[in-house]
C-alpha cells in the first residue's frame, strides 16, 4: 500500500526505515506512540495534496507534525498512521512592510519570522517559550501563546488567512489580508486551535505589529510565598500597568534552574516575578510594577537597567522547561483561570502537591492566569503513577470550579482528553463532532485527538 505513495512522490520523500520513524511518532511528551507506517517529508502544498489523496484512497490515518516540540500528544504517531511532517516547508513567501503582514509555509521557525520582521521595525507578536525551536504551523494548529500574549494575544489573534489541505486533498483558503473581514463564518479561526484534526495547514498570512521603539522596561521580584506574587499580578493588572510580560515562577522552578545552571537562588525566596513594559512610558510602568510588588509582599525588586539584563531575565523564565525535564520526566499541564482567581489557583495547586505527595513546579503567564503546573515522576515510568492522576484531577477540577478552562495554550492532545467533558458538555460534544464529520468524513486526519 505504501509503495503506491512512494513512487507518487519525489525520491526520498517517504521514509520507512523503523528507527527514522519512530524518531517522528513522538512529541515532547512522555506518551508512546502507535506504529506508523512511514514519514512523509514534504516540501511543497502539492506533495501534501498528493499524501492526503493517498491516504483517502486507502483510508489510512494522517498525523500532521511541525517541530515536535508540543506538550499534549497531539502530534504523536497513531498506529497505522502516516506522520506528515511540514517542517521542511520553510519559505517566507512574503513579508509586507507597509500592510504589516507576512504570508509564511508552516515550517517557519516562530523565532526566525519574528527576527525578518524586525529588519523592517515589526515584529511576530506570539513567542512560547519554544520560539527558538517550534514552527508557525505547529503554533497555529495549537493556538499557541507564550510570554507576550498578556499585551498582543494568543496566536489566532495574529492569523488573518491560511491555506489548508483538506482530508480528501482540495484546497481550501480562509481568510484575508485586510485588518477588518466578516464574510462568512470565521473559518481561519476554527483551524487556529483544531490540532491537524480538520486539515492541514500549508500557508499562514500573518499580522506583523510594529515593534517597539525603545527597548522594553524590566523588572523582577522576589517574594517569601507564591501566594504574595499571585497577588501582586492581581494589584498591577487592576492598576492598568498594561504589561507586556508578566512571568511568574514558584521555587520549585527555580531551584531546578538554579541547580542547572547556577542563578543565585536565595533561601527565602519562593516564587518570581518577571514583568516588563514595551509602552513609551515603559519605564513609569515598571516603577509602577515595582511599587506594587513591594506593597504585596516583595522581598527584593530589580529594575533592569540593560537590554543584556533584560535578556537574562528572561532567559531563566525560557530555561523552566528545560531544567524540570532534567528532574523526572513531565506530565506538563496549562489550566487558565480568570486573572483575579490567580492567588487561589496557585493555593489549590500546592494543597493538591501536598496531598498526593507529588512534586509539582509551576510557571504561569501570570497576567493571563495561564499556569503550567508541571506534575513531576520518576524517569522511565511509562505512565504517570497513581498519585500524580489524582493530584491532576485535582487541578483540573479546580481551574473549572473557578470559572476557567483545561487548556489556555498547549491544546487537548491526547494528555487532556480524559477531563474534556468536564468543560465541554454533551451539548458542545455533538457539535464539535459535527464539525468534524464536515470536515474530515473518513476520521483519518489526527483521529482520537482533540475532541
Amino acid at each position: 500500500m505504501i509503495e503506491a505513495l512512494v513512487k507518487a512522490l519525489p525520491e526520498g520523500r517517504v521514509l520507512t526505515d523503523p528507527d527514522v520513524v519512530d524518531s517522528y511518532a513522538r512529541d515532547r511528551t512522555f506518551l508512546e506512540p502507535g506504529k506508523a507506517l512511514g514519514v512523509v517529508l514534504a516540501t511543497t502544498r502539492d506533495e501534501v495534496v498528493t499524501t492526503l489523496r493517498w491516504a483517502t484512497e486507502h483510508r489510512v490515518p494522517v498525523v500532521p507534525r511541525g517541530a515536535g516540540t508540543g506538550l499534549a500528544g497531539a502530534a504523536t504517531a497513531s498506529e497505522g498512521s502516516i506522520v506528515l511532517s511540514l517542517a521542511k516547508m520553510t519559505a517566507i513567501r512574503e513579508l509586507n512592510p507597509a500592510d504589516e503582514f507576512a504570508v509564511v509555509e508552516p515550517g517557519v521557525i516562530t523565532a526566525d519570522l519574528d527576527r525578518a520582521a524586525r529588519e523592517h521595525g515589526l515584529m511576530y507578536a506570539p513567542d512560547p517559550s519554544s520560539y527558538e525551536i517550534s514552527t508557525i504551523g505547529g503554533n497555529l494548529a495549537t493556538n499557541a501563546g507564550g510570554l507576550r500574549c498578556v499585551k498582543y494575544g494568543v496566536t489566532r489573534d495574529s492569523a488573518l488567512g491560511l491555506e489548508v489541505v483538506l482530508a480528501d486533498g482540495r484546497i481550501l483558503n480562509t481568510g484575508r489580508r485586510t485588518v477588518k473581514g466578516v464574510t462568512g463564518y470565521d473559518l481561519t479561526g476554527l483551524f487556529v486551535g483544531s490540532e491537524g484534526t480538520l486539515g492541514v495547514i500549508t500557508s499562514a498570512t500573518v499580522r506583523l505589529r510594529r515593534a517597539p521603539l525603545a527597548p522594553p522596561a524590566t523588572i523582577a521580584a522576589e517574594f517569601g510565598s507564591l501566594r504574595d506574587a499571585a497577588a501582586a499580578v492581581s494589584a498591577i493588572i487592576a492598576a492598568g500597568c498594561q504589561p507586556s510580560l508578566m512571568e511568574l515562577l514558584d521555587r520549585a522552578t527555580l531551584k531546578a534552574i538554579d541547580d542547572w545552571r547556577n542563578i543565585g537562588l536565595e533561601e527565602s525566596t519562593q516564587a518570581m516575578l518577571i514583568g516588563q513594559s514595551d509602552a513609551s512610558d515603559g519605564q513609569a510602568m515598571a516603577a509602577m510594577m515595582q511599587e506594587l510588588c513591594e506593597a504585596n509582599g516583595a522581598s527584593f525588586v530589580a529594575l533592569s537597567s540593560t537590554p543584556e539584563e533584560t535578556e537574562d531575565l528572561i532567559g531563566i523564565r525560557r530555561m523552566a522547561y528545560q531544567a524540570k525535564e532534567r528532574l523526572g520526566a513531565c506530565l506538563v499541564e496549562d489550566v487558565c483561570v480568570p486573572r483575579s482567581a490567580l492567588p487561589d489557583m496557585i493555593s489549590a495547586i500546592e494543597a493538591a502537591a501536598a496531598r498526593h505527595d507529588v512534586m509539582i513546579c509551576t510557571v504561569a503567564h501570570a497576567g493571563d492566569g495561564n499556569l503550567h503546573p508541571v506534575f513531576i515522576f520518576d524517569h522511565g515510568t511509562v505512565e504517570p503513577p497513581a498519585n500524580v492522576w489524582a493530584a491532576a484531577d485535582e487541578v483540573f477540577k479546580a481551574a473549572l470550579e473557578m470559572g476557567g478552562t483545561l487548556t489556555g495554550e498547549h491544546g487537548v492532545g491526547l494528555l487532556k482528553r480524559r477531563w474534556l467533558a468536564l468543560e465541554s458538555g454533551p451539548v458542545a460534544t455533538e457539535v464539535q463532532q459535527g464539525i468534524k464529520r464536515v470536515f474530515d468524513p473518513l476520521g483519518i486526519l489526527n483521529p482520537g485527538k482533540a475532541i
